[in-house]
């Protein structure tokens, strides 16, 4: 199985390499690669990628994920997250390969406290879940054999993320401002890796199982209490922290440019049904991941 993935160097990308490797040939790109286009604001050169490798699953991990940015950078957001995906759905469809793809939370309204079902409708609330929500349409629309994750408030134990940011101010400040009316579960890039590499496999044995899936950890939190757990775990493990105050505010009292989601809940049964899994809860995978820097 000849496997192609975009992306390579994000925080999915980076745990999809290492995920990927066991099931064939992986040919990861990503948008600096020399001998064939992983550049998604390159359609063509996309286009002639595919055709030349003609994998058996394309794998696309990148996008543009600057949300504040994507309200007055429209043109590029919707280049790479839906133009740029619907040249990889219709080449995919073309030699009918498997396109694996993520998604985001932010395609739904981001009301009420109930969790989001698959089925539920989409409204994004800011161009980039509008453009992330085109993507999907795309594929949707072109694509008979498709996996389709949205996933939720990602995190890796590379590059920056939620909770290396808390603990970089953790350590310069005595205190602190933090969101608590935003509701969801931090997802490790490692479990999307990995569920990933199980549904490819899954898919290859069993067929049938194309559609949109919420792949997430299990539980609920918000940004307040994540943050005061990401400092228990420090400060159990040794890190001197200057922080001595946690405010927590609400989102009113945080404006940005873009629009954020309150609710971003996500039910997890269709997932652990259809390929067999038990998602696991979101404190397990954070733990691991700061202790995996406290050790470095």
């Amino acid at each position: 199985m000849r496997i192609l993935l975009l992306g390579k160097n994000g925080q999915v990308g980076w745990e999809l390499q290492r995920a990927l490797l066991p099931l064939g040939e992986l040919i990861a790109l990503d948008s600096k690669s020399s001998e064939y286009c992983g550049d998604l604001a390159q359609l063509e050169g996309l286009r002639q990628t595919v055709r030349t490798l003609k994998p058996d699953v394309i794998v696309n991990a990148a996008a543009y994920t600057a949300v504040d940015k994507a309200e007055t950078d429209r043109e590029q957001a919707r280049l790479i997250n839906a133009q740029a995906v619907a040249v990889l759905a219709e080449e995919a469809a073309a030699i009918d390969a498997l396109f694996v793809h993520y998604s985001t939370d932010y395609v739904y309204a981001g009301e009420g406290k109930k969790p989001w079902s698959e089925s539920d409708i989409t409204s994004p609330i800011n161009t980039y879940g509008q453009t992330k929500r085109e993507g999907e349409e795309a594929i949707e629309r072109c694509c008979r054999r498709y996996l389709i994750f949205r996933t939720s408030w990602v995190y890796a134990a590379k590059g920056n993320n939620f909770a290396r940011t808390m603990l970089r101010l953790a350590k310069e400040r005595a205190e602190l401002s933090i969101i608590n009316d935003q509701f969801g579960a931090p997802t490790g890039a490692e479990l999307i890796a990995d569920t990933t590499a199980h549904a490819i496999k899954y898919e290859r044995q069993q067929g049938e199982v194309s559609g949109i899936y919420h792949l997430a950890a299990a539980g609920v939190t918000n940004w307040h209490e994540y943050a005061t757990f990401v400092f228990d775990i420090a400060k159990e493990q040794g890190v001197e922290l200057k922080l001595q105050t946690a405010h927590a505010i609400s989102t009113a009292d945080y404006p940005t440019q873009a629009a954020r989601p309150l609710n971003s809940r996500l039910q997890l049964g269709k997932i652990e049904n259809t390929f067999e899994l038990k998602m696991p809860e979101w404190k397990i995978g954070v733990k691991r991941v700061l202790t995996e820097w406290a050790c470095a």
